[in-house]
């Protein structure tokens, strides 16, 4: 049995090992979703640093409701306008810098700082003086889009005129001397307003339009009188009670007004008034009025001798020489025979000299 067990073959298995098996594509769907994520990532992060905090604060408003306003179809006609967009710094440590956008021109930008001001100032003078305190509830102080507007308005037991009248009362006069003093430090224009209420006046031939034109021009007197230029005045209108500042009750007292507007410098150019006319709290003039002062000076011109010209001489031809014309040859006789070129010598120099 020995012998059987040694002679017995060994059979050694090879066990060849394959390729790995294929295992799906699941990989290609998680590195696309990576790769999507870092793109939002980088535009993110360009968003974050081309805009501004209001132009985040709209992009949000944007995702949160993109749909608010739709246009033709429901398609979203909502664009959000980024302006002048920030350039991104190139190198580190550099700032950004935004991109040029419209602006407003630097003179409207002073006229309405002007006007802000002039605007603070008379808060300030309404609070302090003892003459414009007792009224500060018939003063009101509003910027329109022609400017600055003082309104004096009438309350029912303290009207700014008589009954029917322009005679203006005596705290009339002292609250536009003050506002006068207060205005003339700026080079504004002004425009004056007079305004009645819805109440008919008892003439026929005189009505709330002669009324409210009157009353404007006693309130532009006062101001005159109170040491306004003359040429500050721009524009003065009675418009009656056809804008009542009590819309709901246009019979009420508070309709009865005088509004002053310090004109910004577009309207003044809308209705055609001179810029460069001094006005005051100006008393510089300006350069357009400076230069048409003065006049250029008249440079005496030296006078100059007049040089006849010489007279034309045109050259002269000699004369041409005389050709002397041989006689006639009477009729029957026979002219004389003889060479070609003398005749035509003779005809020219005439007959050679007779031989001697």
């Amino acid at each position: 049995m020995a012998l059987d067990d040694k002679k017995q073959p060994i059979v050694v298995k090879k066990i060849k090992k394959g390729g790995h098996g294929h295992h799906g594509g699941a990989w290609k769907v998680a590195y696309a979703d990576f790769v999507t994520a870092m793109m939002a990532f980088f535009l993110l992060m360009w968003l974050l640093g081309s805009t501004t905090q209001p132009q985040r604060e709209g992009i949000a408003k944007y995702f949160k409701n993109p749909s608010a306003i739709q246009g033709p179809g429901g398609a979203s006609t909502s664009m959000i306008k980024l302006g002048g967009a920030m350039e991104v710094p190139r190198s580190k440590g550099q700032p950004l810098q935004q991109s040029k956008a419209p602006q407003q021109p630097v003179e409207s930008q002073l006229d309405k700082a002007r006007l802000d001001k002039l605007m603070q100032e008379l808060k300030k003078q309404i609070e302090s003086s003892p003459t414009l305190k007792d009224f500060k509830d018939q003063l009101l102080l509003d910027i329109t889009s022609e400017g600055l507007r003082i309104q004096i308005v009438d309350k029912k037991n303290r009207p700014m005129f008589d009954l029917g009248s322009t005679q203006l009362k005596s705290y009339t006069r002292e609250i536009l001397d003050e506002l006068t003093k207060t205005i003339n430090t700026v080079p504004n224009h002004i425009s004056i307003t007079g305004h009645t209420d819805a109440t008919p006046y008892g003439r026929a031939d005189y009505s709330n339009w002669e009324l409210s034109a009157d009353r404007a021009n006693a309130a532009r007197r006062e101001m005159v009188r109170a040491g306004m230029p003359i040429t500050k005045i721009g524009r003065v209108v009675g418009l009656a009670n056809s804008v009542p500042f009590d819309k709901k009750n246009p019979f009420d007292p508070v309709n009865r007004r005088i509004s002053i507007v310090v004109l910004n410098q577009a309207t003044e150019r809308a209705i055609g008034l001179d810029e460069g006319a001094p006005v005051a709290g100006d008393s510089s003039p300006s350069p357009q009025a400076a230069t048409s002062a003065v006049p250029a000076p008249v440079m005496p011109v030296p006078p100059t001798a007049v040089q006849t010209p010489p007279p034309l001489i045109r050259p002269v031809k000699p004369p041409l020489p005389s050709v002397t014309s041989k006689p006639p040859v009477p009729p029957g006789a026979s002219a004389p025979r003889g060479n070609s070129v003398q005749n035509a010598i003779e005809n020219v120099l005439g007959p050679p000299p007779a031989k001697k």
